[in-house]
């Protein structure tokens, strides 16, 4: 058993919250996205977050630094984009690699630095391997049902680059996360499983599906329980849900997950659902207030979250957290 698995077992570990709302309160301009090195790039590169970890490495460290000061056992690597697919909206697909060996480095250095000054807290850094902006299962065009804006073949190699990099640059864990087309995340675990055997390696693998709305199911068209059998092939260390929703409406999904999955269970949902400017206002007291229901039922292993979250949230989280047994993993027939 890992050191990870041992803390697992004995309590809820604390994921940390988004990286894209902290990022925001910066005011990034075009010419600090592309700094020096990317000045005279022939597109425009603002919003490329995961550049930032090039061109200001500083502020990444800084953040990954808030979470793991506000409570989180784990964050998140800068690289949701920091795939060859989403690459090339900003013509960087070259840089993939070092975009992901970087951001794991810089968040590595920072988990390194917190767990010396407090040993008994050992800090985790996950690879954040998000689900692309092309889906393998549905067509782009209403027109053309049976059209494919890419192939599992495409998807098994823009993960299998961005693992690799991940897992040269330090990361302890591996997760594919926001996934709203099962798909691709058979891709990416398939490129996983691959790059395992290939480096005689057994890095845990975290899950995290997307429900898009109040019908249950992912928008490749899967309820909980489907998303769930989809992907238990595979070793996980955890399999959960984030985005999408808040606290409050994620619970019947956790609910289904943790009566049925053989792993562990995480959850890191919005600060509420957005207002009409697509601000999340939901406070960290109300936000912690409704994820201690899913502690009270014993629903997760694993909690953070996702858009709209801050430091502040992490801190009230875990706050309430640590007055909580983790859910009771048990095997059961999938």
């Amino acid at each position: 058993m890992s050191k990870l698995e041992e803390i697992l077992s004995k309590r809820i570990l604390v994921l940390d919250g988004a990286m894209g709302t902290l990022l925001q309160e910066y005011k990034f301009t075009e010419e600090d996205f592309r700094g020096e090195r990317f000045a005279n790039w022939p597109v425009s590169l603002k919003g490329n977050n995961d550049l930032l970890s090039l061109t200001q490495p500083k502020a990444i460290a800084d953040i990954h630094r808030k979470y793991f000061q506000a409570g989180a056992d784990i964050v998140e690597t800068n690289t949701f984009s920091g795939t060859t697919i989403a690459m090339a909206d900003y013509r960087m697909e070259e840089l993939v690699y070092e975009l992901n060996y970087e951001s794991a480095k810089i968040a590595k250095k920072v988990a390194e630095e917190l767990t010396l000054e407090n040993p008994d807290k050992p800090r985790f850094v996950a690879g954040a391997m998000g689900p692309t902006n092309k889906t393998a299962s549905m067509s782009p065009d209403v027109n053309d049902p049976g059209y494919r804006a890419i192939s599992f073949e495409e998807l098994r190699e823009a993960y299998r680059e961005q693992a690799k990099a991940l897992i040269d640059g330090g990361v302890d864990i591996l997760l594919v996360e926001t996934v709203f087309d099962t798909l691709n995340a058979k891709a990416a675990l398939f490129a996983i499983d691959e790059l395992k055997e290939e480096l005689n390696i057994d890095i845990p693998v975290m899950i995290s599906g997307t429900i898009t709305d109040a019908s249950g199911r992912t928008l490749s068209g899967q309820t909980a329980e489907a998303f769930m059998i989809s992907v238990s092939h595979i070793p996980l260390l955890s399999i959960g849900f984030n985005c999408a929703l808040g606290a409050k409406q994620l619970t019947p999904y956790l609910e289904t997950l943790a009566q049925k999955s053989n792993a562990a269970v995480s959850a890191y949902p919005n600060a509420g659902l957005p207002n009409a400017f697509g601000e999340y206002e939901e406070s960290p007291e109300d936000m912690a207030s409704q994820i201690e229901e899913y502690l009270e039922k014993g629903l997760v292993n694993i909690i953070g979250g996702c858009c709209g979250t801050t430091p502040a949230h992490i801190t009230a989280i875990a706050e309430i957290a640590k007055d909580y047994k983790p859910r009771k993993i048990t095997v059961h027939n999938v």
